[in-house]
């Protein structure tokens, strides 16, 4: 029986549940993605980049934020595999807004991966990850935040359904008290020769014990196609829609990563 992994997997999940004081703040804007259970193998870096523009809509934001709408987003997510099961990274984020279209620094998060290891199951990955973040004002008024990730995943060689239900706690400011706010991502996607169609679904409903009326809720549905023929690289492509008035506007995605060999 793998318990040393299952226990690796439970118990940094129930301190962060137990122990983080807790936003009711927007889903994340610079990582748009839903996380399937994988991990970097043990040693082994990885170098994601993620870019996004929010080309329309979402003009509104209460200082001092600033609008989504007109900003384009550059992330770079470096990683490691420490083990077969625990993997840790960081974001370093920056953007070029269109109220000054200036390039600058928009914050800094630090991550860690606990997933089950790879010859667990044949088709289920359980896993959670666990955020650290330091946003400037501009960005979150909050400035300090954490997320706590659950992620449940079932593949075979031609589908991938990924859930990740989200809790992201802020340290300050006025959600602080608030509570979590919940977030769920999820994905769906099916193999079409080298590459797979596929949707992926984000929300931010609002704190859990006061869920948001449905045209305050952040609701987001992207069409994208990933590359799935080369095992080293990743590529994820793909253009969203907001469903209510708060996530009215279009945004387009692209994730671009590479996993480098075992480090000696």
């Amino acid at each position: 029986m793998r318990l040393r992994p299952l226990a690796a997997l439970a118990l940094p999940l129930a301190f962060a549940m137990w122990s983080a004081p807790t936003p009711a703040r927007a889903g994340d804007p610079f990582e748009i993605q839903v996380y399937d259970g994988t991990a970097d193998p043990p040693g082994a870096p990885g170098l994601e980049l993620h870019l996004n523009d929010w080309a329309t809509g979402n003009r509104q934001a209460a200082a001092p934020q600033v609008p989504l709408h007109g900003q384009f987003h550059a992330t770079l997510e470096p990683s490691i595999g420490v083990t077969e099961f625990w993997e840790v990274g960081a974001y370093l984020e920056g953007a070029i807004r269109a109220d000054d279209g200036v390039a600058g620094f928009a914050g800094v998060k630090l991550r860690s991966k606990f997933v089950m290891p790879p010859d667990w199951d044949p088709h289920w990955r359980l896993g959670v990850n666990l955020e650290l973040a330091y946003l400037p004002p501009a960005y979150d008024a909050d400035r300090w935040g954490s997320e706590v990730r659950p992620i449940i995943a079932w593949h075979d060689p031609d589908w991938l359904v990924a859930f990740n239900p989200v809790l992201d706690q802020s340290f300050a400011g006025r959600d602080a008290t608030q509570g979590p706010s919940f977030q769920p991502a999820l994905k769906v996607a099916r193999r079409v020769g080298p590459v797979a169609l596929g949707i992926e679904y984000y929300a931010t409903l609002g704190p859990i014990t006061a869920i948001l009326p449905w045209s305050q809720q952040e609701q987001q549905v992207f069409e994208v196609l990933d590359l799935w023929s080369l095992d080293r690289l990743e590529l994820n492509v793909g253009v969203g829609e907001g469903l209510t008035e708060a996530s009215a506007g279009l945004v387009f995605k692209a994730i671009v990563g590479w996993e480098f060999e075992t480090l000696h």
